[in-house]
Formats: structure tokens, sequence, C-alpha cells
């Protein structure tokens, strides 16, 4: 599967522009804050309207050519910096509020993620590391075509991150799902990228 971005923006004062053809593995967006890395992701998942370009994923148009496929149909599993988690339920409840069809692979999500001593606790009784576990299989569960990832390991200790690390990994060399990932941190776009992308 393949990405194919080449969009504008502005932002208030400041303009992202960005080309970008990218195949199987992992695409890693690396660059300070503020220069639009996110706002790309945003774009892919249909969150935010670019000014111009085309988005198109594996040959199928999500935006251009007068085309402009809705968010829930992009099929975009996304994981965001905070986990998101909702907190009037618990980890069970948040892991299959995205389910499409059968939940055939829910023991090997939450095996791979090592979350299934968490299933009846409060997301608010979840480490960081735990949340964004959750979070991740969440958006697994979704069957997505890709996966979007917005600096998920920025707010956690170096242990956490590399339970994150290791999850993401699996996700992209063991499951074989697209990634289109986000950070400033050198060494996570080293290990992670098939391809590191300078913003």
């Amino acid at each position: 599967m393949s990405f194919e971005i080449a969009i504008e923006k502005r932002l208030g004062d400041a303009r992202v522009s960005l080309t970008l053809d990218a195949g199987e593995g992992a695409t890693v967006l690396f660059g300070p804050s503020g220069v639009g890395k996110s706002s790309v992701l945003n774009m892919v998942a249909g969150l935010l309207r670019p000014d111009r370009g085309r988005i198109a994923i594996d040959g199928e148009t999500l935006f251009g050519d007068g085309i402009d496929v809705p968010p829930e149909r992009r099929r975009a599993g996304y994981v965001f910096q905070e986990a998101r988690l909702f907190p009037h339920m618990r980890v069970r409840a948040n892991l299959l509020y995205g389910v499409r069809g059968e939940a055939e692979r829910f023991e090997e999500i939450i095996g791979f993620l090592g979350i299934g001593h968490l299933l009846d606790r409060w997301p608010r009784t979840l480490s960081g590391g735990e949340a964004q576990r959750v979070a991740i299989g969440r958006a697994l569960l979704s069957r997505p075509r890709f996966l979007l990832l917005d600096e998920p390991l920025s707010s956690l200790d170096r242990a956490r991150r590399e339970e994150i690390m290791l999850a993401i990994e699996h996700v992209r060399d063991v499951m074989r799902l697209p990634i289109l990932m986000v950070t400033h941190d050198p060494e996570e776009a080293e290990r992670i990228g098939n391809r590191v992308m300078r913003m």
C-alpha cells in the first residue's frame, strides 16, 4: 500500500507544503514543533481540508480532483499524542468502541500489546504507557487501512517509550500495516521509519 500526498495549506501566517510518495512500512515526518507535521496527518485523516493538492492511498483518491472522502470512510487508524480514551468507559469498552465487523482479532491485538490485564480498569487509573497501548489497540480494532501516529511517545518516560516502540514495530513488521508517523525525536525517526522526511 502506498501514500501519495501533494498538498498545500495556509495556517495563519505559516504555509504547509508537502509532496510525498511512500510505499509499505513506516514513513516518518520529522522536524521541530510548529512546521505542520500534525496538520499533514489531520489532512490525510480528513479532519483538515488542504487548500489544494491530492491525497491518495493505494491509488484511491481521498482528496483532490473534486473528491473529498469523509473521515469515517477513509479507514484511518489515528493515535494522538494523548491517548484520548473515553473516561466514562472501562478499557474493554474503549477497545470495542471502534470495532468494525467481528472482533476476531481482539485476543491477538490485546495479546501483543500486553493489555489483557487492563480490560476492567478505568482510563484514569492507567499509566501513560498503558493508556497509549489501549489507544493503539482501539485504532487497530477499527480495521484501518493505515495507521496515523501523532507524537505517540512524546509524553512517556524511557521505559514506557520502549513498550510503545515495540508495539509500533510489531504493527509495521508483523501486521504489515502502513504507518505515517510524526515525531521531533531523531532516535524515534531512525528506529521506526523505513523512510524519514524532514519538514
